[in-house]
């Protein structure tokens, strides 16, 4: 029975096979900076929904209170799944419809990590 490990070397996975012989064979599973993405999401405009919390204040009242953060819609996204391992690496077309705005991408790598970068766009 050939033993198998997996390693991460020099920034690839790399699958090391070990046959009966003893013969070390290797299989990359990553070859590009892209295979380490399992998903990856748009929000074209990502100022437009600021996050906003509820408290209740001593008197009992509720109130409502902007965070200074702003929420995540994915209006867009690419993903691998078990039948397919493509990833689409350029997004859908979408209008910008002001001179300037802020595009938000986030993206998820197969360690399930994930990264979140806010663009502003001035067009």
């Amino acid at each position: 029975m050939d033993q198998k490990k997996i390693i991460i070397e020099n920034g690839n996975i790399i699958e090391k096979i070990k046959n009966k012989e003893g013969i070390i064979s290797e299989n990359y599973i990553t070859k590009n900076w892209y295979d380490w993405i399992d998903y990856w999401s748009v929000d074209f405009d990502y100022e437009s929904k600021p996050e906003v919390i509820k408290f209740k204040t001593n008197d009992g009242k509720i109130e409502e209170e902007w965070t200074g953060n702003f929420v995540f819609e994915n209006e867009w996204q690419s993903f691998r799944d078990n039948k397919n391992n493509y990833i689409e690496l350029m997004s859908a077309k979408r209008e910008i419809l002001s001179d300037k705005t802020k595009i938000a991408v986030k993206v998820v790598d197969i360690f399930g990590n994930d990264t979140v970068k806010v663009l502003e766009v001035k067009l």
